[in-house]
């Protein structure tokens, strides 16, 4: 089964408010998949600090129901071994782009998966190293 690792960009997504969150319908499709077992749902265990960090900021008095949401999907949370974290680092040094970043791309390539973001500039930065693609093009 194929592995898929959802940024923070596309996390937030499933429980942001509103029709207007652009490609809202994406991420859902995505989740949904996750949930029929259609794919493996996976992300290194920062994503919980990076998107509370996120709900926190926009909306405090919700974060909390809106984090448990996030949670009760159990997405399975990555490796922190070795080749995980070389893969993460040598991205970070070639394309210049967060570790934060990184670290979800690097587990998607360390997983042979696929990793989905909605963050048009680090696609820009790293699109020749493969394993990538942008939320609006998930099928």
């Amino acid at each position: 089964m194929k592995v898929v690792v959802p940024d923070a960009s596309v996390l937030l997504k499933w429980v942001l408010p509103g029709p207007d969150e652009e490609d809202r319908d994406a991420a859902l499709r995505l989740r949904d998949a996750g949930l029929r077992g259609e794919v493996i749902l996976m992300a290194p265990s920062l994503w919980l600090y990076e998107v509370g960090n996120a709900l926190t900021r926009r909306f405090p008095e919700h974060a909390g129901a809106l984090l448990d949401v996030l949670v009760a999907y159990e997405i399975e949370e990555g490796i922190t071994e070795r080749p995980w974290r070389q893969r993460a680092i040598d991205l970070v040094r070639r394309y210049g782009v967060t570790f934060y970043d990184a670290a979800y791309h690097a587990l998607a390539l360390v997983e042979d998966g696929l990793f989905v973001t909605a963050d048009a500039r680090y696609m820009r930065q790293v699109a020749e190293v493969g394993g990538v693609q942008m939320l609006h093009d998930y099928r």
